[in-house]
């Protein structure tokens, strides 16, 4: 992501002053948003299913009280697994969202 910037960046400097600076229309930010939030949407999904088979434990509570809190937990899992980029699912999004966006033009 931020090599593909520095490289837009790169090129719009070599242009004439006044041109138009290539890829300025682009929103990388809102696309990097988009793809992070794509992938922790995945990554929720996929956690979901994989605490489905796991009981909650009547040493702590237990009941719909536990499982309201493993809903809130595997969502802040997914937020903090898809902020760190291991994946890779939201980088291909926003590359995806960034061509999208440059055709476009």
């Amino acid at each position: 992501m931020s090599d593909a910037t520095a490289a837009l960046a790169t090129a719009s400097a070599s242009l004439a002053p006044g041109a138009p600076a290539i890829g300025s229309h682009l929103d990388a930010a809102g696309a990097k948003k988009a793809g992070t939030d794509f992938e922790a949407f995945f990554l929720s999904q996929a956690f979901e299913s994989m605490f489905s088979g796991v009981d909650t434990d009547p040493m702590f509570g237990g009941g719909s009280g536990e499982s309201i809190y493993r809903s809130l937990m595997i969502q802040q899992y997914s937020k903090v697994a898809a902020q760190s980029g291991s994946i890779g699912i939201g980088a291909a999004v926003t590359r995806e969202i960034l061509q999208m966006q440059e055709k476009q033009r």
